[in-house]
């Protein structure tokens, strides 16, 4: 675990339906009901005065640290006064199992537990809700149960806060003395049982075994297994239960830069993020996601005729409207705030490569009733009929550049991955014809790419058939096995890379300009990508000195956003973000056997 300090020092509670951001000092400053793409209950970290929280307040002399429980998705931060006393709170949201692999109970909300460690520790409470992204007045009504919160003139949309203080002190910010255990629970439902501190024990032993037996069931590693686990957790997170969808972050408008504009909703599904998290997760031992991915595969594809987005919302939506917020302030001002994603609507021909390797791999673990087999298979030759009818055509590119298409070389590499796959699992069920029709245009495209990808003057592929730019994109030709690690076009590929996109110890993903002009940040995965092209090509030593020193750039509990700054090392983008981390797991796996015996974890 990283000690120090990067700015988005948050630690992530969630249960695969919505998840709450809580500061290093306690407060959540982030959190969605009912689901991860609903709008803002809490949003103080896109409008410091306005978004609103949920803060713990104690004097200056207490010592405040933060962890997770091992093994497990819940958060303890400690308040420890060497006068006083010490006390801490424990977040969590509700996840378990309540029948057969498939009922789970996951309820929209957020138990905070307060336990009494010694003393009689004092803390103040700033409840403080902003419903619908900080938008109109919210009014609080008390009753003997709960408080009750709507915005003025909406009384359906509300929420409701349990506790076991009173709720006078509470709303008013009254000093509190703690001489047992105490809790809050923040519901978008109201509660139908008993809400008391026997029942939140309750919710917080099932929950907590819950992450244990998961945890328990991964595959252990010899070297990095904590930072892989931590990693598997926080992608098991940003799973939506109810569909299948991958997020690919659980935050909106977390920028590039401070004070950019490159600033966007990540809280949906990117085919292609999505894929390869659950490529991660399958090579992880957890086979489940996988299943449930395929799923939502089938559900937003409607008819054999439908075409596949790049991105869908959680909810199998396939418009989702980008607006700005221009009464919110942006994280640390950076405007504008962003809900919805124009970027749905683009062309990004790399997508069906992801998809198609990780529909590869599910044929290669799970051989699926009859049915699923016979769906599953519609969905591969729908895939290859696109590819080959649109592989030649200019995208935007695996990094959604807006307003411009281009032949981007890696667009055409992931178009020979998904043909090449498809003709894999053609050969599978001994359909010969589509697997030779498939394998054909795959060695057409592969020649294209050696043809107009490969630029003798730069002794490197280029970021696209027209220029003679680098992309760190490109890395990764040869972990879908495009390219072999030793042909000398990839290694001399992985030293221009090196040379040019390289900068105090982070990763340019490209450094020409785009619609928003040259990047100025680090892309997160891009390093990790390096990581992987130097080992591959002999240089292991280098390989490991950059991995370990991007464990040190992690927050305080080992997470990651986006993207780095460059001179600070200041963590940017959205957070957490699950491309950096099934980054970290695929490079961490490189250097680390897995380790046979099995293990057992003391709950």
């Amino acid at each position: 675990m990283n000690g120090n300090m990067h700015n988005l020092d948050y630690g992530v509670v969630g249960n695969s339906r919505t998840a709450a951001l809580i500061s290093a000092k306690g407060n959540v400053e982030w959190f969605c009901l009912p689901d991860f793409d609903s709008p803002s209950v809490f949003a103080k970290i896109i409008d410091e005065r306005k978004g609103g929280s949920f803060d713990i307040i104690v004097p200056d002399d207490y010592d405040i640290r933060q962890g997770y429980i091992d093994h497990t998705n819940v958060l303890v931060t400690v308040y420890d006064s060497p006068e006083s006393g010490c006390f801490e709170i424990i977040d969590f949201m509700p996840r378990y199992k309540t029948g057969d692999d498939t009922d789970y109970y996951i309820p929209s909300e957020l138990y905070r537990l307060v336990r009494l460690k010694r003393g009689r520790p004092s803390f103040r409470v700033r409840y403080d809700p902003r419903l619908n992204y900080a938008k109109g007045t919210i009014r609080h009504k008390s009753g003997p149960e709960y408080v009750k919160t709507c915005l003025d003139g909406d009384s359906e949309d509300t929420i409701y806060l349990y506790s076991s203080i009173p709720f006078d002190r509470i709303l008013q910010s009254e000093e509190i003395v703690l001489e047992r255990d105490a809790f809050f629970l923040v519901s978008y439902n109201q509660k139908v049982i008993k809400i008391d501190l026997e029942r939140v024990w309750l919710e917080y032993e099932r929950t907590k075994l819950y992450w244990l037996n998961w945890s328990n069931r991964s595959k252990k590693f010899t070297l990095f297994n904590d930072s892989i686990e931590r990693s598997m957790l926080v992608l098991k997170l940003m799973s939506y239960q109810r569909t299948g969808a991958v997020l690919a972050a659980l935050t909106t408008s977390i920028p590039e830069v401070i004070g950019g504009v490159r600033n966007w909703d990540y809280r949906y599904c990117w085919l292609r993020d999505a894929s390869m998290s659950i490529e991660t997760l399958i090579n992880t031992g957890h086979r489940g996601a996988a299943k449930q991915f395929m799923r939502f595969i089938m559900n937003i594809l409607r008819s054999k005729s439908d075409k596949f987005q790049i991105m869908y919302g959680i909810h199998y939506q396939r418009e989702i409207r980008e607006i700005e917020l221009p009464y919110l302030s942006g994280y640390k001002g950076s405007r504008p705030v962003r809900i919805g994603n124009a970027a749905y609507s683009q062309t990004q021909n790399d997508t069906y490569g992801y998809l198609m390797n990780v529909i590869y791999e599910y044929y290669m673990y799970f051989r699926g009733s009859l049915d699923e087999i016979e769906d599953m298979f519609e969905v591969v030759k729908h895939i290859g009929r696109i590819v080959m009818a649109e592989w030649r055509n200019p995208d935007s590119g695996i990094w959604e550049i807006r307003n411009r298409k281009d032949q981007f070389v890696f667009s055409k590499v992931m178009c020979w991955v998904a043909l090449d796959r498809a003709s894999k699992i053609s050969r599978m069920f001994h359909k010969d014809s589509y697997a030779e029709r498939y394998g054909n245009e795959a060695e057409i495209i592969k020649k294209d790419v050696s043809e107009n990808g490969w630029k003798e003057d730069m002794q490197s592929f280029s970021q696209t058939y027209a220029n003679s730019d680098l992309d760190a994109s490109l890395l990764l030709m040869e972990k879908y096995g495009f390219i072999a690690a030793d042909d000398p076009r990839y290694v001399k590929t992985v030293n221009a890379i090196y040379e040019k996109l390289h900068y105090k110890g982070l990763m340019f993903r490209y450094n020409n300009h785009d619609d928003f002009g040259i990047p100025s940040s680090a892309f997160t995965i891009c390093t990790f990508w390096m990581v992987r092209g130097l080992y591959v090509t002999g240089r292991k030593a280098e390989a490991l000195g950059l991995f370990n020193q991007m464990l040190t750039y992690s927050n305080h509990l080992g997470l990651f956003s986006e993207d780095l700054d460059f001179d600070t090392k200041e963590q940017l983008g959205n957070f957490p973000q699950a491309y950096s981390h099934l980054a970290l797991i695929d490079t961490a796996l490189m250097f680390s056997e897995e380790i046979k015996t099995s293990s057992f974890i003391r709950p």
